[in-house]
């Protein structure tokens, strides 16, 4: 456990957010190996499992639930030097993990072949993207075994055994992927079914070595079986803090889903280059990513200690720090976003729209690195549903124009680019003012 009320909070947030951004772009690197290597086998191909990775979010939904709510409770457990309540609250998690997991693996299964055939260009992309699923769902439901103990570990402020873990898992995975995809040393290719395999196979590992770091290492949490008797009160302090946070990742799916449908017209091509400039986008994400998500165990632990000052301290250096970030990648990618971009693919088409859309989108990676800021401070003082109303401002602003849009005479898919970015600059506003009511009302105990 390492305590977060007391010394430097620049210090604090950049020694757990450096670890958490290679943890986070290790994660982010099952996607691009997958991706990489299907993209030698045709466009068809790559853009089915660019439109099956976009389900990896409703997945992620899911582990927020779960991940934002142990986070959170434990910190505050951790601010008030209460060892207990953080066991009984990480045991808690385990047994919602297994849960959701069972629950996500029969409903990913089940919902695979229609959410692709709602999304994909043709039925060769629609045959891509379910065979992938098929293969990468067992992979999604384990990972709420890994969110429920890698929250946890956050939570106590301890965030480099799970970095290390998810590095581990990559690195199989980049080993699975060409010899189950391209058949490289046995002569037997899976194509993407492969893919999924290998991020499948990959996160198993992942799960029991970090059961493994339990069980020998970790002092401060740790498996109690006599606290695995489900206990709904605490599921309930978990979701209540965590349904929100999941349900922002939802509306992130279904905006998500509502770009994959209005570009379907545009070809297997643009969903393609789309697909492969949405995820360079999000690994550009991960350093404002992860400090919000640092944000969240050091004002959590403080809010726990009822230090108001240092909780109103975090907010201002991270949002300073993540505006500084964010502003510098977004020089670097309208200086070199096409190199990004012909990284994973070399179809013209799919090359001019992937361009294009993170030419356009990079001008307001500010705006959500302060969306991540703002995400991060209302988990630290135990209520996301503010979070959930920013998102949703963002879906309603876009869905109803696109869709208007696409109906016109002369549509162009560079005005989807520009209204998410209106819609994305709109969220900030309304975060920013959201978070600073929570303050006012949250941190009355300052009194």
């Amino acid at each position: 456990m390492k305590d977060l009320t007391r010394g430097s909070i620049t210090g604090h947030l950049l020694a757990m957010a450096a670890p958490m951004a290679i943890g986070m772009l290790v994660q982010t690197l099952y996607f691009m190996v997958d991706l990489y290597f299907v993209s030698r086998l045709g466009a068809t191909s790559l853009a089915g499992v660019s439109a099956a990775g976009n389900f990896n979010l409703a997945v992620l939904a899911l582990t927020q639930m779960l991940g934002v709510g142990t986070v959170a409770l434990i910190a505050h457990a951790v601010g008030a030097k209460d060892q207990q309540a953080a066991n009984l609250i990480f045991n808690q998690s385990l047994v919602l993990a297994a849960a959701c997991g069972v629950l996500a693996l029969v409903g990913g299964l089940a919902l695979a072949r229609p959410y692709m055939s709602s999304l994909g260009a043709d039925a060769a992309t629609v045959a891509a993207g379910t065979t992938y699923l098929y293969w990468y769902v067992p992979g999604l439901a384990l990972q709420f075994a890994m969110i429920a103990m890698g929250s946890a570990l956050r939570g106590t402020g301890i965030v480099k055994p799970t970095m290390l873990v998810q590095l581990a898992t990559v690195l199989v995975n980049i080993v699975l992927a060409p010899i189950l995809i391209a058949g490289v040393g046995t002569g037997h290719p899976m194509g993407v079914a492969g893919a999924g395999l290998a991020s499948t196979l990959a996160v198993v590992f992942g799960t029991a070595l970090l059961a493994y770091y339990y069980t020998r290492l970790e002092k401060y949490v740790s498996f109690h079986p006599d606290q695995w008797r489900p206990r709904l009160r605490t599921w309930r302090q978990i979701l209540d803090i965590g349904l929100p946070a999941g349900g922002e990742f939802m509306l992130m799916f279904a905006y998500m889903a509502v770009i994959y449908l209005i570009i379907r017209g545009f070809g297997s091509s643009a969903q393609a280059g789309f697909g492969v400039g949405q995820r360079v986008m999000q690994a550009v994400f991960l350093p404002a990513m992860a400090i919000g998500f640092a944000i969240a165990p050091v004002a959590g632990q403080n809010f726990g200690a009822k230090n108001a000052e240092r909780v109103r301290g975090t907010f201002r250096a991270g949002a300073l720090l993540g505006s500084a970030v964010m502003a510098t990648l977004t020089l670097l990618c309208q200086w070199k976003g096409d190199r990004f971009i012909g990284a994973f693919t070399s179809d013209p088409e799919a090359l001019a729209v992937g361009t294009g859309f993170l030419a356009v989108i990079s001008w307001n990676f500010v705006c959500s690195g302060l969306v991540f800021t703002c995400s991060g401070m209302f988990q630290a003082l135990g209520n996301t549903w503010p979070a959930i109303w920013s998102s949703a401002t963002r879906l309603v602003t876009f869905v109803v124009p696109a869709l208007w849009l696409a109906r016109q005479p002369g549509f162009r898919i560079e005005q989807v680019w520009y209204l998410s970015f209106t819609t994305v600059t709109l969220q900030a506003l309304v975060s920013l003012w959201l978070v600073q009511r929570q303050m006012r009302s949250r941190l009355a105990f300052a009194a």
